[in-house]
């Protein structure tokens, strides 16, 4: 659907430039913007890839399992049903962390990991994995919230483009992002007991 709203919108605005007399600067348009979209391409290129880098080397030196078993407190907070050892926890402060450090890119391959460990979970406990169980839906709450301490894609952005400071979005962001992960952990808390109590109701008849 978005492919089609995108070339309708170039289409549409080619169609007027051409009405207008104004198809050259069109022409100039695209070229520069395209130029743009490459340099930018190359400076997201290094960061994502330093990043992604560190995130490997924290993985394989075992940073990853010791953030782990210090987030445990945490994590068995938010997913108290989780199993002590399970293997989705890993995936889930991995990708915590990744959101932390404001790689958005990062997230994507231990969410989705950590989505797959939950539904797998499901299947061992006779549930249907269709159907997205408490953890999954707190996951995904705090995943979208994503607090961040650094936000490494926006500082980059922002250097891109010549901000003269562009280091001082992290004071907001970090704010911004507090605030919707607060919001978050309580809808979750919220919905989850009154998922428990409709439970235990039905039980009961």
């Amino acid at each position: 659907m978005l492919n089609f709203l995108w070339a309708g919108m170039v289409l549409i605005g080619i169609i007027v430039a051409a009405f207008q007399g104004n198809l050259g600067a069109v022409c100039e348009g695209v070229i520069a913007s395209s130029k743009e979209a490459v340099e930018l391409l190359f400076v997201m290129a290094g960061v994502v890839s330093m990043w992604n880098g560190m995130l490997y080397i924290a993985k394989n030196s075992g940073l990853i399992n010791l953030l782990t078993e210090k987030m445990r407190p945490l994590l068995r907070f938010l997913f108290p049903k989780l199993p002590a050892g399970h293997k989705a926890a890993g995936y889930i402060s991995a990708n915590f962390i990744a959101n932390i450090l404001g790689l958005g890119w990062a997230c994507t391959p231990t969410g989705l990991q950590a989505m797959e460990a939950l539904k797998e979970l499901e299947q061992e406990r006779g549930n249907d994995p269709a159907v997205a169980s408490n953890e999954m839906c707190t996951f995904l709450l705090l995943n979208i919230s994503s607090l961040q301490l650094i936000p490494i894609n926006m500082i980059a952005y922002r250097s891109q483009y010549g901000s003269a400071a562009p280091v001082s979005v992290a004071g907001p962001a970090l704010l911004a992002t507090a605030v919707t992960t607060v919001a978050a952990l309580i809808i979750c808390k919220l919905m989850c007991g009154v998922s428990m109590r409709g439970v235990s109701h039905r039980k009961k008849e």
